[in-house]
């Protein structure tokens, strides 16, 4: 945890989850160093231990924050009212638009999992574990309701959360297709699987011409 309080050291703190973030993803967390990190934020090395207990620990918070910041951003937009089919279209909108926007973070959470201590690996994942039961709960009603197939829920959990987090490492801002398109692909890749169409009716999108 942080060592250093008050406005200038909380600022600090935020450089350095930001310095971090950006060295991990670019070098992986055994490659960057802390006299790296501290470099980057115009630190001096031993002075770095003033907001930050570890290394280990930093790459624990950065996990933790990720995943804890992710599922507050889902509940509140969760409409738990609404329909199975309009709520997995509105999960598949959101985690690749929150994605997006996380890019590196997306990164971080997937490949150093293996950087972790078998006691912060575990938190990690049941972390995720409790993202993904938002989903599975959403295709468990789907099923319930006679909407969705009786499939198994955890796989096609798994599934189409492996697919629409694949989404980040390829998608670049600078691409042939906007946002809104590869989400409209996407929903409707995810409700075809589940044997369904999307609300919306959205057009085949087609890549013809396109540069």
């Amino acid at each position: 945890m942080a060592r250093t309080r008050g406005s200038v050291g909380a600022e600090t703190e935020k450089a350095i989850r930001r310095a971090a973030i950006e060295l991990i993803a670019k070098h992986g967390f055994e490659a960057m160093t802390l006299r790296d990190l501290a470099e980057h934020v115009g630190l001096q090395p031993g002075s770095i231990y003033r907001y930050i207990a570890t290394k280990d620990q930093l790459l624990v918070d950065i996990m933790a924050e990720h995943m804890e910041a992710l599922l507050a951003a889902w509940h509140a937009i969760d409409r738990t009212d609404a329909d199975p089919k309009s709520r997995v279209e509105n999960f598949v909108d959101f985690h690749i638009r929150y994605h997006f926007e996380r890019q590196k973070e997306v990164v971080i959470a997937n490949l150093e999992l293996r950087s972790l201590s078998p006691d912060a690996r575990r938190a990690a994942v049941a972390l995720r574990r409790t993202y993904e039961r938002e989903l599975k709960q959403i295709l468990d009603a789907g099923i319930a309701q006679r909407v969705f197939p009786p499939i198994d829920s955890g796989i096609a959990t798994y599934a189409i959360i492996s697919m629409l987090t694949g989404v980040c490492f390829w998608y670049s801002p600078k691409g042939r297709l906007a946002p809104d398109e590869i989400i409209a692909i996407h929903k409707q890749l995810v409700l075809g699987c589940l044997n369904g169409t999307p609300r919306t009716e959205a057009k085949v999108i087609s890549l013809a011409g396109r540069t």
